[in-house]
């Protein structure tokens, strides 16, 4: 595996650039170098894989090593933006063209088709293949292992190409299918994993800056449902909860008619105005679980923000000239199914909500992909979470790399349960359970959003007790700036966890504070514990600001009147106290 280099101060523009990042130059020169049948580049999302791609294309082009480019992708919209992007890098390519179409016109030098379609006729793709000298482009290779029909058409369309260039910014599934033309070699453990030419993974890119970091806030609250049976039942979201509770809670919480996911949106909406006041172009995404509820949001976000949302309900071309629409655009909020999930280019998306009961790994690398691409350094990625166990287990482990891993063998030990525990492992690795309770009948009576964390950077930054939407508390955490580099977003949240801690506390010790104990008490005893009072706000100050005790209590005296605190008078005392609370609240927001 090929290590890396600092990144180049340039950043490459999707699918084509005047000069290749330090990552995209080391892939292209390892490659040249060994000049392989086979290359497997995994490459974090928004890190630039159709650029290294198409200089990979151009190259072999240009040296008459290829005469002609098969580009496979995902899906349709996807398609179209490879082609826009060839077209870009000056390879003309047909997004039109099926498989069985027959011949193409001579302006073009390759095509661009989906793995669906190959999967319908992989013997006319396999007749092209052989035809000429290929190079075949297998974006996000993973998809060929999503069914048995795409990987089987797959394997035999393109087993004749001169060369295959297969990219992934995820090369690992939630199944153990196999996916073509993609080397397996024993772990440590003995399982197959799959192994890459060349890695370059989302830490590193982060440190490059060639991505966004990723604050992730997560919420919980209470909810309520009656299940089929005609039972009711309440839990709290973020509590531990059995995986069938957890997820009917979940679904409780995205219902629109619900308060949870109307007050999550608004937060949204409150972050990206924050983000918008130093990225005035910035967008949101809402990932929604289906169509009734995507055009629900979208009603929301209306209401909320007083502009209309781009709606993304399927994988048409009108739906593409949509997302090509608002990518262009101004506007605010965009809400979609799964199409702009994966690959879709929105660089300008800055604050996304998750709003579906979809919770593979896979699905959330790819989800949070969208929001990682950098335009300018500082940028920051906000992604609002329901405080659901493995969500956060995903956005606590986002820098983790990850391979795809076949089936464990029987070990030659005599481990007679292996196989057994690769079965059970198998039933719950799945969202089949989720799955089969998205069909059971389910009423959702009510929900309420709870600000439970933040997550960044692997590290969990919040506020003790329950946090009420709208709150001061989660202001502290909306209110971050939109340009902030790594370590100053770092230091910043934890400022402000510190600061809110002590405010806290000071309410705590005055709400235990008897509402008569200044009343019933003899005068000196009364003086004597205003001058206490008075002298630990004024500690607490020193704490939080630094300025020394005789210089706040000089400004105090100067703003309030009176002689110094061991002489003033109760009712001078009482106005230096409150005086420096004020500073207090000022300070905290």
């Amino acid at each position: 595996m090929t290590s890396l280099g600092p990144a180049w101060p340039e950043r490459a523009a999707w699918g084509t650039a005047p000069s290749l990042r330090a990552w995209q130059s080391a892939a292209l020169q390892d490659y040249l170098t060994r000049n392989p049948r086979d290359f497997l580049t995994v490459a974090t999302p928004g890190a630039g894989k159709t650029t290294f791609a198409l200089t990979v294309a151009s190259e072999l082009l240009g040296r008459r090593v290829v005469d002609r480019l098969v580009i496979v992708a995902p899906t349709e919209h996807l398609k179209q933006q490879w082609a826009e992007a060839a077209a870009r890098a000056g390879i003309p390519v047909d997004p039109t063209y099926s498989a069985g179409a027959g011949k193409i016109s001579s302006d073009y030098v390759g095509v661009a088709v989906t793995y669906a379609g190959v999967g319908v006729n992989p013997l006319a793709m396999r007749i092209r293949t052989e035809r000429f000298r290929t190079l075949v482009i297998l974006d996000e290779i993973h998809h060929a292992g999503d069914s048995l029909s795409w990987g089987e058409g797959v394997r035999e369309a393109f087993e004749p190409a001169a060369r295959r260039l297969a990219l992934t910014g995820t090369p690992f599934r939630s199944d153990i299918n196999p996916i073509p033309f993609v080397t397996y070699a024993p772990g440590e453990d003995g399982v197959p994993t799959s192994v890459a030419d060349f890695t370059y993974g989302y830490a590193d890119a982060l440190k490059d800056h060639v991505v966004r970091p990723v604050l992730f806030l997560a919420y919980s609250g209470q909810m309520s449902w009656r299940t089929r049976a005609g039972d009711e039942v309440a839990a709290s979201l973020g509590e531990p909860l059995t995986k069938d509770m957890t997820s009917q809670a979940l679904r409780t919480a995205l219902d629109p008619n619900g308060s949870w996911i109307p007050s999550v949106l608004a937060a949204a909406d409150k972050r990206l105005s924050e983000v918008r006041r130093h990225v005035p172009d910035a967008g949101g995404l809402v990932i929604a679980a289906d169509q009734d509820s995507a055009r629900a949001y979208a009603k929301i976000l209306k209401q909320i923000t007083g502009e209309s949302a781009t709606v993304v309900l399927s994988d048409e071309k009108a739906s593409s000239k949509r997302i090509s629409a608002f990518s262009a655009d101004t506007s605010r909020w965009m809400v979609a199914v799964r199409m702009v999930s994966e690959g879709v280019d929105v660089p300008r998306l800055a604050v996304g909500v998750w709003a579906t009961t979809t919770s593979t790994p896979l699905f959330f690398a790819q989800a949070v992909g969208r929001f990682v691409r950098a335009r300018t350094r500082g940028e920051i990625a906000s992604v609002f979470l329901p405080s659901v166990p493995n969500l956060l287990g995903f956005a606590a482990e986002l820098e983790a790399q990850r391979d795809h891993v076949l089936k464990r063998k029987v070990s030659n030990d005599g481990d007679i349960f292996s196989a057994e525990e690769d079965l059970m492992n198998q039933a719950n690795a799945g969202d089949a359970a989720s799955d089969e309770l998205e069909a059971v009948p389910f009423e959702a009576l009510g929900s309420e959003a709870r600000f439970d964390h933040a997550l960044y950077d692997g590290a969990q930054f919040g506020h003790e007790g329950e946090v009420h939407v709208g709150s001061e508390e989660e202001m502290d955490f909306l209110g971050i700036p939109g340009l902030l580099e790594p370590d100053q977003m770092r230091s910043l949240l934890r400022q402000r966890q510190e600061e809110r801690r002590k405010t806290r506390k000071v309410a705590e010790v005055e709400e235990k504070r008897p509402a008569d104990s200044l009343t019933d008490v003899a005068t000196h005893e009364h003086l004597a514990l205003l001058r206490r009072e008075l002298n630990s706000l004024v500690a607490s100050w020193h704490h939080r600001t630094g300025q020394a005790h005789g210089i706040t209590h000089a400004a105090l005296r100067r703003e309030c009147g009176g002689p110094a605190a061991a002489v003033a008078n109760a009712e001078q005392l009482q106005k230096r106290i409150d005086r420096i609370r004020e500073w207090a609240v000022r300070k905290t927001s």
